[in-house]
């Protein structure tokens, strides 16, 4: 026993020598005391915990490449088990962002993705591969025997636990470099924590424009009365306790890439020995609009912004929202049921035309009429109205006036990166950060990620974007933080967002900018349908609603190199090889 017990103790110190790299990519002497939250594998039945080993299937009940829930323990709780080439592997049954069951995602090449909002977790380890979210899943030892029984250990204390949190080194006084965050939202929040886990023991400090620690920016107009502290990403102990100092309510003014200092409008000032700028977009603000500037007209980038636009609200209240973008019709899903009148004004004939085609968004735009949504197409405001200051009424360029006592205005985005200019980076005609694949920007120690940034889309033949996805975003942060440290790790990750408005959940997965042509399978005019967008006769891009984990498995398909061509399209034919062939 005491020979098993030093093998594993010289098994779990060669991990986190080759998982917890030094900085610039040196060998690490990372050492157990050097973790803010040392923890044995919860997988390991030496490890002091209370464990559960028990027969929990046959090796035969779960098919390669697949994936089969079991109970496990005496509580009524269950494990995930996959297998692939072979090989069975434990792990927690729920992704650790929303706890959406994982046995009805997508089985990948050593990972699944959660078929809702996208995460990836690698079979062997359950730690996170892809956001959004910050942690693994629980893992857990299994065992095949010779009578083809499989065994499953596990600690009980992982079984109640849907998250896995990766462990940190802590900040050692003997390293004076810092790394400085510019940005608290998902690419910044993110870079923090990864580079505590990777390795990096020298100061860290995130500077993040709201007064509120980083928190789940996706609820900002779909829940405007959710309280913040009821989505905040982490709480301060948690912050505090892995020497991630957090500078909230600091707006950055300036950044000199020669004396390397960052300046807030405070007056702080901190020197950084290398930057990552993640300071995302800002709503564009209907300045061209005459009265613009009276009350009541608002945008909506932060949970701030919803909370005071749900304080409005009421049931004699009309509201006008501005542009058909996810955020206005978002914003106006959620204020419908609250208020007198919605009424939408939209450019274009339908709302989301460029992104999910006419034949999507005419069924949306007959869905939102139905539940009392007016849309104004092919229009626009060309006036503000109002009285004592506030808004009363809006007028179309058709010459027709809308009541209007909240206007919410959802017309685009803005990069918010003036402060970078003359600082020698590299931006875009429009302001955005250009950077490689690698997230570097074209100045030694200046890296970029997030909506702010130009950079390569995986899985689209890495042609430059900028895409405003909190999980893209979030995956940004990681592989940023990888670089900073030297490890040259290039993005790797398939555009994913959600979108949810009344009753429906939408999924998307790739890059359909400059689709030619869209192939709806399913039954659109009920809300169970996959839509897939082609350039060339090949997938580029796929929208689903009430079809999962189609869109999913099209990420998988996306980030692996390969391709779904038009004629399999059809009644979904390409899915039949994917569960069989693709992957296994």
């Amino acid at each position: 026993m005491t020979s098993k017990i030093l093998l594993i103790s010289l098994i779990l110190k060669s991990t986190l020598d080759e998982t917890l790299p030094g900085i610039d990519g040196a060998p690490s002497s990372v050492k157990p005391e050097d973790l803010c939250c040392p923890c044995p594998c919860p997988c390991d039945k030496n490890s002091g915990q209370e464990t559960i080993e028990a027969v929990v299937c046959k090796d035969s009940d779960v098919p390669d490449n697949g994936m089969k829930e079991f109970p496990f323990g005496p509580d009524g709780d269950k494990i995930l088990l996959v297998k692939q080439q072979g090989k069975l592997y434990g792990l927690g049954t729920k992704c650790s962002h929303y706890g959406v069951p994982l046995v009805n995602g997508a089985l990948g090449k050593g990972r699944i993705r959660c078929p809702a909002h996208g995460a990836c977790f690698n079979v062997s380890t359950g730690d996170i591969e892809e956001a959004p979210g910050l942690d693994g899943i629980p893992c857990f030892q299994v065992q095949t025997l010779a009578n083809g029984d499989v065994v499953v250990c596990a600690a009980k204390s992982a079984l109640k636990t849907p998250k896995k949190v990766k462990p940190m080194v802590r900040k050692s006084c003997n390293l004076k470099q810092t790394y400085v965050v510019v940005g608290a939202g998902a690419a910044g929040s993110s870079c923090a924590e990864v580079l505590r886990q990777e390795g990096f023991k020298g100061r860290i400090v995130v500077i993040g424009e709201e007064k509120h620690l980083p928190y789940d920016r996706v609820k900002s107009n779909k829940a405007m009365d959710m309280d913040v502290n009821k989505i905040i990403l982490r709480e301060k102990e948690f912050y505090d306790s892995n020497d991630i100092e957090m500078m909230n309510g600091e707006r950055v003014t300036k950044l000199d890439t020669n004396s390397k200092i960052v300046s807030t409008d405070s007056g702080k000032e901190f020197p950084y020995d290398k930057v990552f700028i993640g300071v995302g977009v800002k709503p564009r603000r209907p300045t061209f609009i005459p009265n613009h500037e009276l009350e009541n007209i608002f945008t909506i980038r932060n949970i701030d912004d919803g909370n005071l636009v749900d304080s409005k609200l009421g049931p004699l209240v009309k509201v006008v929202i501005i542009g058909s973008s996810f955020i206005a019709m978002e914003s106006a899903a959620y204020c419908a049921p609250k208020v007198a009148r919605v009424t939408v004004i939209g450019r274009s004939s339908v709302p989301f035309s460029d992104t999910l085609g006419e034949e999507v968004g005419d069924r949306f735009k007959r869905y939102f009429e139905s539940r009392g949504v007016s849309y104004r197409n092919n229009s626009n405001v060309v006036r503000f109205e109002g009285e004592n200051d506030k808004l009363t009424q809006v007028v179309l360029n058709t010459g027709e006036v809308i009541p209007a006592d909240i206007c919410i205005v959802g017309i685009g985005s803005e990069y918010d990166t003036g402060f970078l200019k003359d600082t020698g980076v590299t931006l875009t005609k429009n302001g955005a950060i250009e950077v490689n694949e690698y997230l570097q920007t074209n100045l030694d120690g200046v890296f970029a990620g997030g909506d702010t940034c130009n950079a390569p889309v995986h899985g689209s033949k890495n042609v430059k974007a900028s895409i405003g996805h909190w999980q893209l975003a979030q995956h940004h942060g990681r592989i940023a933080a990888l670089n900073m440290l030297g490890k040259q790790e290039p993005i790797r990750s398939v555009p994913f967002f959600f979108s949810a408005m009344f009753s429906f959940n939408l999924r998307y997965s790739g890059y359909g900018h400059g689709f030619t042509e869209a192939i709806t399978v399913g039954d659109l005019e009920n809300f169970k349908f996959v839509t897939y967008y082609l350039k060339d006769d090949e997938v580029i891009a796929a929208t689903s609603i009430g079809a999962d984990p189609i869109v999913a498995k099209v990420a998988e398909v996306l980030h692996s190199g390969k391709k779904i061509v038009k004629e399999g399209v059809h009644k979904n034919q390409w899915l039949s090889k994917y569960d069989s062939k693709v992957f296994s």
